[in-house]
């Protein structure tokens, strides 16, 4: 006798690259993409290093760390700069959307995405996407010249502090890591002047 079983699911652990020969995705097809409506604000993908690579669901400890954030960099952003949240921003091969970022100028100033030399700071909050923002987001923001990356850490509980950014290396990276925890005050610099001050235990939640 033969049973009907089910679909069965594989999920792997880690990406699985494919096998056969495929076409990498330039920005100003995805562009494309978004303007004919193939892809909608509906579709939760972003385009990193030419894949468009799933965006993971906010839990509520993630979205309070990007509300409480968000309304500090605001109070202390000075006059021409502007705090946007989960907004794309282009860079040569990948228009990633962080979860906050610091812009120069204002909104309106923009009828595109800001690109890297418009940032003062990116930053991502990091749960199940730890990972992904420690090695591909460094990367794409490492190579376009992000001056400065955080990345909120709800695992470990700290802020991780990236500078010094490599440009378009053969490896890029920064050259610079500090993590500061609960009992710390990470420096908010923009173009290398401190603006102020933020306790880790004000945006942890």
């Amino acid at each position: 006798m033969s049973a009907v079983l089910g679909p069965v699911l594989f999920a792997p652990s880690v990406p699985v690259l494919p096998t056969e020969p495929i076409w990498r995705m330039s920005v100003e097809r995805y562009h494309e993409m978004i303007e004919a409506g193939i892809l909608t604000e509906d579709d939760p993908v972003e385009l990193l290093e030419g894949w468009l690579v799933e965006k993971m669901p906010k839990n509520m400890p993630h979205r309070k760390a990007i509300r409480r954030l968000r309304l500090i960099l605001e109070r202390l952003a000075p006059v021409g700069w502007f705090v946007d949240a989960q907004e794309p921003i282009t860079t040569t091969d990948s228009e990633p959307e962080p979860d906050l970022a610091v812009i120069r100028g204002d909104s309106e100033d923009y009828s595109n995405h800001p690109g890297p030399q418009d940032l003062a700071l990116v930053v991502e909050v990091s749960d199940s996407t730890l990972q992904r923002d420690r090695i591909t987001k460094q990367r794409i923001y490492a190579r376009a010249g992000v001056s400065v990356y955080w990345i909120v850490n709800l695992i470990d509980g700290q802020v991780e502090v990236y500078t010094d950014p490599s440009g378009p290396d053969e490896k890029p990276s920064y050259r610079q890591r500090q993590d500061y925890g609960p009992a710390d005050q990470v420096p908010f610099l923009i173009d290398g002047r401190e603006i102020g001050r933020i306790a880790v235990r004000e945006v942890l939640p």
